[in-house]
């Protein structure tokens, strides 16, 4: 069984944590989304075939040779144009039946597990925004029409973007024109495809789905309720850090408060970080606060910082910064922000 996952796009939704990294390298309970899906798939299937587009060098370099039992092959769309494309970009490779998904959503082991029951089968999720999703209309469990982001509410299942497909998809593609977007859409093909094919809606038992860089810190709380001293933690004494549900990286040192978060590696944390996401190689001085936030790699926070996204290599100094995105290597000091930094 192959595996294909699209991870070529840029994804400006997920600004500014995407200006320096492709969004599958995203970290939520201190593992990249692509690693995520990628051991969830070890085991039931015995190649991945990831297509990658922007920063691609830096995906390749990140995943090297981690997966001994498991076959990686990369595949390059030039053209970001859409995620049509992107499957045809790796139909050469494909043998027959396959597993398609999106590279920056994160999908269960049980999901990948039903999925592959069927020949042809579409994982499915109630939401409470279905209007952000493409909607599945079903009938005994089989697809009937799919409705992209539809301005009336016409039901909240929503397909996820995990698919069980064979090489037949790719005719349909290669006949379809750009749609209004510009781009060509897999989702326009499948719901062709379902005229003549039964495919299965398969419900998922947990999906990720990752929009926007604030979603990060959602899908971190959930995987942290879940999270194993194996699997995640890597310090001296690891019990003390999961006491207030907290995954803390390696040579990461806290001699503050943390508490419902994730601290990645070489972090050292003075002040006070709650339901919040520090990337690698980043310090929170005393008597700050970081509350609800993403925090990127190489920061420096000597201030408060609220509800907001802060990017790579930023330093903020004795500023206090709410409901706002800071993007990379930004210098704040002596500020009150409530806006978007560029």
């Amino acid at each position: 069984m192959q595996a294909i996952i699209l991870a070529a796009g840029k994804s400006t939704r997920a600004y500014p944590l995407t200006l320096t990294r492709p969004k599958p390298l995203l970290k939520i309970a201190n593992k990249t989304l692509l690693e995520h899906n990628l051991d969830n798939l070890n085991d039931i299937v015995d190649e991945v075939i990831i297509v990658i587009g922007y920063k691609k060098n830096l995906i390749k370099k990140h995943i090297g040779s981690k997966y001994k039992n498991l076959k990686v092959k990369y595949v390059v769309q030039k053209q970001q144009l859409g995620t049509g494309n992107a499957l045809l970009m790796v139909e050469k490779h494909i043998k027959n039946n396959f597993i398609s998904l999106y590279g920056d959503d994160v999908y269960s082991r049980e999901d990948f597990e039903n999925v592959i029951k069927n020949k042809y089968s579409i994982l499915t999720a109630k939401v409470n925004n279905p209007e952000l999703f493409g909607v599945i209309i079903e009938k005994n469990g089989i697809l009937i029409d799919l409705i992209e982001k539809p301005q009336k509410f016409v039901s909240n299942l929503v397909n996820t973007g995990l698919y069980q497909l064979d090489k037949n998809i790719f005719q349909l593609l290669r006949s379809f024109k750009k749609s209004k977007r510009n781009e060509y859409e897999l989702t326009d093909a499948i719901k062709i495809f379902s005229k003549n094919n039964k495919i299965h809606c398969v419900k998922s038992k947990q999906w990720l789905p990752i929009g926007y860089a604030t979603d990060l810190l959602n899908a971190d709380k959930i995987l942290r309720k879940s999270a194993k001293i194996k699997d995640f933690c890597d310090t001296e004494n690891p019990k003390d850090f999961l006491v207030n549900k907290n995954i803390v990286g390696k040579n990461s040192k806290i001699y503050g408060n943390a508490k419902n978060s994730s601290i990645g590696s070489n972090c050292v944390i003075k002040g006070n970080v709650e339901d919040s996401i520090i990337m690698d190689n980043s310090a929170i001085e005393k008597n700050s606060v970081i509350k609800n936030s993403v925090i990127g790699e190489k920061t420096h926070i000597d201030g408060k910082i609220y509800n907001s996204i802060i990017a790579d290599n930023s330093k903020i100094i004795n500023s206090i910064i709410k409901n706002s995105r800071i993007w990379p290597n930004k210098k704040i000091s002596n500020k009150a922000v409530e806006h978007d930094v560029q």
